[in-house]
């Protein structure tokens, strides 16, 4: 730590005149001078020393004060009459930033001018008063030890911080570890995020902090405050991963350098996992090209490589969305053999447990918006979470989501390719009916509709029921669940069966279309049946 004006004075016997409130501010150096203005040779966090012979004493020590700005001689005032002189050079040092004044006692002076002590109480600048005994050699002395032992402590403290960091960048905890051992160093919170992802945290809790961030439009940003007082630095380590530390105060020299040798370390193990992840990435790719085609090799090869693979038939998880929440899938799933192709994950578990709260934890707790999964498993049809339980995401749990929810969806125990393709297909349809999970064989008994394309039929229907009023769309759609039967249809509606004949041929009218006719018949069912799954039907 570097010297205080406090420190000082106790080590070397100076006596505080004034200011005491400020004594813990630390020493950057020591300036003497005995100009009256020596601002232009400051830097800041100085104390200053001088003896006062810009104060010239008059007889008894209390004579007029002068002293001199640039080349102009200018009066400090007479004995009586300086303390607008005294405030006016104690306002120059205090604008300066100088750290406190050191007044040599016994030189010039017999005792530091009262007029300065008063005014350097005022303005609340520390004033110490250094004996005649006592060197202002000596005082520099202590002062610039110290600066050297503060700075060799910076050092050291570096060193060890650097050395700590790339023992955790070279072990086997990857990002994650630099992450929480950074943490530690700082004695704060870090951040990595991804896109705006969060993606490693330490503590976990530092998660909260993400959304405050807004890393988006704060990438030209190096330090900032947060709402919560936490002082914030940002460093861009590619074009998309930021890495955030904060805490209530702001860092320090040496740890400032701590981060930038993690920011450092970060850049270069996230361009080696790339590069990894690129390989391994085409060569799972090619081996499900493979095992798609039903090659026998590949599935010895793939259990070579990844012993968790089991054996077929097989339930294979599939997984579209977001980059970042394919990416954050793909990781969570360790050991699993997991391929990302064409803005897909497809996964082969040898538990597909893990695959559903997985899902639900990524897509829904850690805010990723646009993940939609399918996934299937080696259980029985009927049983666990993926195959209609009460789990979470599942269908019978009744839990709709909206367009950036997340969806899936499951195959039975195939083949790879015919698992896939059932994978698939009961994904998009959860995402088209908005349901959280959907079995495929769920899907598959839903008939024709779950085959339409979401959005056309939805045009469709609303272009079709448009002219209708409530009551004639309730009273078409009871007449068709009756079979056309106008006595049980008006017998449901409560009304006369003429009344309900004269309520068809207006939907007749307002429609241009013919309930004679079956195709039609089956036009108005379809979008009866997808504004009931959709929303009301709009009043006519």
């Amino acid at each position: 730590m570097a010297l205080s004006l406090g420190q000082l004075a106790s080590a070397e016997g100076l006596r505080v005149l004034a200011g005491s409130a400020g004594v813990d501010r630390a020493i950057g150096w020591v300036h003497p001078t005995e100009l009256v203005d020596p601002t232009a040779f400051l830097d800041g966090g100085e104390l200053l020393l001088t003896t006062g012979l810009a104060f010239e004493p008059a007889a008894g020590d209390s004579g007029a004060a002068w002293g001199t700005v640039g080349d102009s001689s200018v009066a400090l005032g007479a004995a009586g009459d300086s303390s607008g002189a005294y405030v006016s050079y104690v306002d120059r040092l205090v604008a300066a930033g100088v750290a406190g004044i050191g007044f040599g006692s016994g030189v010039i002076h017999d005792r530091v001018p009262p007029g300065l002590v008063a005014a350097a109480e005022a303005a609340g600048l520390p004033l110490l008063e250094v004996p005649h005994e006592v060197p202002f050699i000596a005082i520099t002395k202590a002062v610039s030890a110290a600066v050297a032992a503060d700075e060799y402590a910076t050092v050291v403290r570096t060193g060890r911080g650097q050395q700590e960091l790339t023992r955790a960048a070279v072990g086997r905890g990857g990002p994650g570890a630099v992450v929480r051992r950074l943490a530690r160093l700082v004695d704060g919170w870090v951040l990595l995020l991804d896109s705006g992802t969060p993606v490693e945290a330490s503590p976990a809790s530092a998660r909260s902090h993400a959304a405050s961030l807004e890393v988006a439009g704060l990438r030209g940003t190096r330090g900032f405050r947060l709402p919560s007082g936490d002082e914030v630095v940002l460093h861009s380590l590619d074009s998309r991963t930021v890495l955030a530390v904060g805490r209530g105060v702001a860092l320090d020299a040496a740890e400032q350098f701590i981060v930038n040798t993690a920011a450092s370390l970060l850049s270069l193990a996230l361009q080696r996992n790339r590069e990894q992840s690129g390989v391994l990435g085409q060569l799972r790719s090619g081996l499900f090209d493979l095992l798609l085609a039903e090659e026998t090799l590949a599935v010895t090869t793939i259990r070579r490589l990844w012993p968790a693979m089991p054996e077929p038939p097989w339930r294979i998880a599939v997984i579209v969305g977001a980059a970042a929440g394919r990416r954050a899938f793909a990781e969570a799933l360790g050991e699993a053999f997991v391929v990302e192709r064409e803005g897909e994950v497809v996964v082969v578990a040898p538990d597909v447990d893990v695959v559903e709260p997985l899902v639900h934890r990524l897509a829904l707790h850690a805010g990723i918006s646009g993940l939609h999964a399918a996934a299937s498993g080696s259980h029985a049809e009927g049983s666990g979470p993926l195959t209609g339980g009460s789990g979470p995401l599942t269908g019978g749990s009744g839990l709709r989501t909206g367009g950036s929810g997340s969806h899936a969806g499951g195959s039975g125990p195939l083949a790879a390719a015919a698992a896939f393709r059932q994978a698939s297909q009961a994904a998009r349809a959860a995402r088209a009916q908005r349901v959280a999970w959907l079995d495929f064989a769920e899907y598959a008994g839903s008939g024709l509709l779950s085959l339409l394309p979401s959005e056309s039929t939805a045009l469709f229907a609303e272009s079709l029921l448009s002219p209708l009023s409530t009551d004639l769309a309730e009273a078409l759609r009871c007449w068709l669940e009756e079979h056309g039967h106008y006595d049980a249809a008006a017998t449901r509606l409560g009304i006369h069966r003429h009344t309900l004949r004269n309520r068809l041929r207006k939907v007749e009218a307002l429609t241009g279309r013919s309930l004679a006719s079956p195709g039609t018949r089956a036009e108005f069912w379809i979008a009866l049946t997808i504004t009931d799954t959709d929303q009301p039907t709009p009043p006519g």
